[in-house]
């Protein structure tokens, strides 16, 4: 009776240590939010550059990002662009992505048109369904995306950028 009662109080313990075991790596590994979720699907993608060519995405893992996504008939877009492009010369080694929902050839003319110093990449009709997994359901543009070293989301803008919220968001990371 007596080692029965050792083997249970034994099963017991060794039950409560696998629990704390899984609730502690739970805790420090949290699941990825729906964003992070979205930004390492779009970082395993490869787009056309507004020249044309085919680039892989995952070149940019593991650095601090701002993923503007952007089109050529976008008012607000095409009047952020510029500070865009004065930022990106401010904040090395965050880099600048321009995901453009936008056929490649009107990307083209915009990029050479505006002097765009960052790279852009077409995503065409496509970039709809990135939106609505980066939590953008209206799939709104432009759609800006805030995103640390560690590869996670930090922060999303929906809408025109106001660059001074950026500004102090970057230095936070």
């Amino acid at each position: 009776m007596k080692k029965l009662k050792n083997v249970i109080l034994l099963a017991v313990v060794a039950v409560i240590c696998v629990g704390v075991g899984i609730y502690a790596s739970h805790r420090a590994h949290p699941a990825d939010s729906p964003e992070t979720l979205a930004l390492n699907q779009l970082l395993s993608q490869s787009m056309p550059d507004a020249t044309g060519q085919t680039q892989s995405l995952a070149q940019y893992k593991g650095r601090p990002l701002v993923v503007n996504f952007w089109a050529t008939w976008c008012g607000p877009c095409v009047e952020e662009m510029p500070e865009l492009t004065a930022l990106q010369q401010e904040i090395a080694p965050v880099q600048i992505l321009g995901i453009g929902v936008d056929s490649q050839e009107n990307i083209a003319k915009f990029a050479q048109k505006y002097q765009i110093r960052y790279p852009l990449f077409v995503a065409g009709t496509g970039a709809t369904d990135l939106l609505r997994q980066f939590g953008n359901q209206a799939g709104g543009l432009p759609f800006t995306a805030l995103v640390g070293k560690d590869g996670k989301v930090k922060k999303v803008y929906l809408g025109r950028i106001k660059f001074d919220e950026l500004r102090a968001d970057l230095s936070k990371l």
